[in-house]
Order: structure tokens, then C-alpha cells, then sequence
């Protein structure tokens, strides 16, 4: 038995009601009352929305229909999402349109670095859609805005979310070179169904990915979702994987279905579930574990650094 399967048997399963058929699939009605959220409103939040408005500046919060939004813009704080808004991939779970993206916007990078000081941003939060028809997949925008917002803002601590580019090490070297504080990419979910999830990326490359950050010497973070297909028993192999690797932080979170054109929801995976998957995780030795139904990738990043 090897030394993580020992600290897993002394842990106790979880034994509430939403428990996987053989299947792997539970009886999805209305949503429980643990995943109701604030909605979006106030004057913080209404000033960020015409800030981006103004600057043609786009968020993650927003494309992705976060349920997190209001209780983050509000608090000032904002999740950017640079290279536009149309993405070359179609992930079933993944709000954000695909298509034929517009041409790299050149002025991006200093009106997201003038946007933060304008915020007054402590801890800035940058993310991308998969740009795979350019050569550089983006990266040299990634590595402009990441200089681009060290230059104007010095004090601000960043925590970039990259697509995997494909494996390409070169695209890597950039994001790395340029040094941001964190650098996470979501693993998403687990093996099995990544043909159905994500189409168009792998499990293996992104644990590639993921180790080739780490060896850099950055904190290195990844995110998974809950409720799509997967098994309990899938998790904690994901889990492991990761903890072979030392990632810094994971997130987990509910996957919440953004339309009737996306994957359904499978399962609501019940609180006391998350909160025993971080005491997994971090038992397994990876050292914070963020785990809710509303935790997303992003969600109190300010804290991971």
C-alpha cells in the first residue's frame, strides 16, 4: 500500500444522499439550496461593466456566466480575459463562443495593465480563450500583457490562467519567462471523459503541461469540475496525478450546465462531499485545496498567491 493510499483509509466516506448509481449518474431536478447565489447588482459592480464597455475589454466572469460575479465585482476585483472573445476550441462545458476569433486586438495589454490601476487591483487575474489558428497560439499577447501590467502596476501580484498551447514548450517559455506569481491551467476532468468534454485537448498533455510549469519554480495551480459524468473513485485518481506532480493549489467546483447546448448536469455533488475532497487533497500533500459548489478557478485567487 502505497504512502497516499495509507492517509486515504483513514479518512471516512462521506455518506450523504447524492450517491452515484453504477452508472456514475445521480437523478438531477431543481438546484439545492447550497448553489443559490447573490445576484448581480451595486455600484462596483455596474462600474466595472462599463469600464470593460469603454475599453472593449472582456472577462471570464462574464463570458463564462461565473455565479461568483456579483460577490467579486462588487469587492472590486474582476477575472480579465484577453486575445477577445471567440475561442477555436468547443468544450461542452464551456460558455464561451467558439468560432472564427477577430484579429489580436494590439492595444489589449495596456488597457487591461491601465484598467487594473484604474481598479486599484492588488491581486490581478488574467485569462485567455484557446487561440490555435496563430502561429504563437497567443502566447506573445500573454507575454506582452503580463510585462505590460508588471510595468504600470509594480506592486501587483498575477495569477494567469493559460490554455495548454498545444504542448508547444516555446509558447510555455514565454508565459513563464515573463514571470507572473501563479500560473494555472484547469485539468478539467477526469480521463475518461475528456473525449466528450474536451474534445479537443488531452488529460496527459495537460499533466505535461502542468509539470513543465512546476519545474519552473511557480506556483502552479489547477481547477477541476464535479457533476459532469465523472465517478468519486475518477476524483481521487485525478487527485493523485496531481499530487505526484506537487501542484501548489486545486480548485473544485460544481459544473453548472451554461444551456441546453452543453453537456447536463449529471449530479449536484453535496457540501460535506467537497469539503471532504480537500481534506483528501491535502492529506495527499497538495498544499491548499479550494472546494465548494461555487469555487471557480479564479474564485479568492488573491489568497493562493
Amino acid at each position: 500500500m502505497s504512502d497516499i493510499e495509507k492517509k486515504l483509509a483513514t479518512i471516512p466516506i462521506f455518506s450523504g444522499s447524492l450517491k452515484n448509481n453504477p452508472e456514475g449518474k445521480t437523478t438531477v431536478g431543481r438546484r439545492p439550496g447550497w448553489l443559490k447565489v447573490q445576484s448581480a447588482g451595486g455600484e462596483s459592480y455596474s462600474n466595472i461593466r462599463k469600464m470593460m464597455r469603454s475599453k472593449s475589454l472582456h472577462t471570464v466572469c462574464e463570458e463564462a456566466k461565473c455565479p461568483n460575479i456579483a460577490e467579486c465585482w462588487s469587492a472590486g476585483t474582476a477575472t480579465f480575459m484577453i486575445l477577445g472573445d471567440t475561442c477555436t476550441r468547443s468544450c461542452a462545458f464551456c460558455a464561451i463562443k467558439t468560432g472564427r476569433p477577430n484579429t489580436v486586438n494590439p492595444h489589449e495589454p495596456i488597457d487591461i495593465a491601465r484598467s487594473i490601476k484604474r481598479m486599484g487591483i492588488k491581486h490581478a487575474v488574467i485569462t485567455s480563450v484557446d487561440r490555435d489558428e496563430l502561429k504563437d497560439q497567443g502566447s506573445i499577447q500573454w507575454e506582452r500583457t503580463i510585462l505590460e501590467i508588471k510595468s504600470i502596476n509594480p506592486e501587483v501580484t498575477q495569477e494567469v490562467l493559460i490554455p495548454d498551447f498545444n504542448g508547444n514548450r516555446q509558447c510555455l517559455d514565454r508565459i513563464i519567462n515573463a514571470q507572473p506569481e501563479v500560473i494555472s491551467h484547469n485539468i478539467e476532468t477526469v480521463p475518461r471523459i475528456y473525449k466528450r468534454i474536451r474534445p479537443q485537448a488531452k488529460y496527459w498533455q495537460s499533466l505535461d503541461v502542468l509539470e513543465y510549469i512546476k519545474s519552473s519554480g511557480i506556483k502552479t495551480k489547477t481547477g477541476i469540475m464535479v457533476g459532469i459524468g465523472e465517478r468519486d473513485e475518477e476524483i481521487i485518481e485525478v487527485m493523485k496525478d496531481l499530487a505526484d506532480l506537487n501542484i501548489d493549489v486545486l480548485t473544485i467546483g460544481q459544473y453548472l450546465q451554461p444551456s441546453v447546448h452543453h453537456a447536463p448536469v449529471e449530479r449536484f455533488v453535496h457540501p460535506d462531499q467537497f469539503a471532504q475532497w480537500k481534506i483528501i487533497g491535502e492529506q495527499m500533500g497538495i498544499a491548499h485545496v479550494e472546494s465548494g459548489p461555487l469555487v471557480r478557478s479564479s474564485y479568492h485567487a488573491e489568497k493562493h498567491v
